[in-house]
């Protein structure tokens, strides 16, 4: 078969994809994956839907900035709820099933019952807002645990050098909650059900985003990642 000049071109040009065009074609597909579109048909469970369009945005502009790539899980965390239910939800952002719906920790110095207070210093002991990226499991002293690492300068980018991480607590229970009207707290970590830890874990670890939400009116109006 004999091919023209301009068909030759063409083809080789179909085949021989610039580096710059697939990074645009790999930011367009992940806005797709992350739209709010593209979610529209999935079990919330409870999630409030404005907080869950913030965390697809966020993820979304993470993605698309070069941050990070494509995850394959989104966690959401809506500290406006109270400890005592359960605020944290598992994404799979390829199939878009609801992994995880659980109780989660705060910080200890972020309040009791409600968080109300959130810091980067790692003195506080309290829990930090935004984007996170989930790293890699390791064996510590509260056992299988997942290192984070914040993804928003001056909020959440001391999570690492801080240890905050997730971690299963025997604190974190309905029992608790009951009797106290509060979880246990952490020193910041999002700390979740021992019973459950490991396979939570095992499910977001090595390059999940995990979106940590209060409605703190300085970071909504001045994060990168929503703004």
């Amino acid at each position: 078969m004999k091919y023209t000049l301009g068909v030759a071109v063409a083809v080789l040009s179909l085949l021989c994809v610039s580096p710059a065009f697939a990074n645009v074609a790999g930011s367009t597909g992940a806005a797709a994956a992350l739209s709010r579109d593209a979610w529209s048909t999935v079990q919330l469970d409870g999630l409030d839907t404005g907080v869950f369009a913030l965390a697809l945005q966020s993820a979304s502009a993470a993605v698309e900035s070069g941050a990070v790539a494509l995850p394959s899980t989104l966690t959401v965390i809506d500290y406006s709820k109270p400890s005592t239910e359960p605020r944290m939800w598992v994404f799979d952002v390829r199939t878009h099933e609801l992994l995880f719906h659980e109780l989660v920790s705060h910080g200890r110095g972020s309040g009791k019952t409600m968080a109300t207070s959130f810091s980067n210093d790692p003195s506080s002991n309290k829990t930090s807002l935004g984007l996170f990226k989930t790293a890699e499991p390791y064996i510590g002293h509260n056992g299988y645990s997942l290192r984070l690492d914040g993804l928003e300068r001056g909020l959440n980018d001391n999570a690492r050098d801080r240890a905050i991480v997730i971690h299963g607590a025997p604190y974190v229970n309905a029992a608790t909650a009951k009797a106290n009207g509060y979880l246990g707290r952490s020193l910041g970590c999002p700390a979740v059900r021992p019973e459950i830890a490991r396979q939570l874990i095992d499910a977001v670890k090595g390059g999940g985003l995990l979106f940590a939400y209060y409605p703190d009116q300085s970071w909504l109006k001045t994060s990168s990642y929503l703004n």
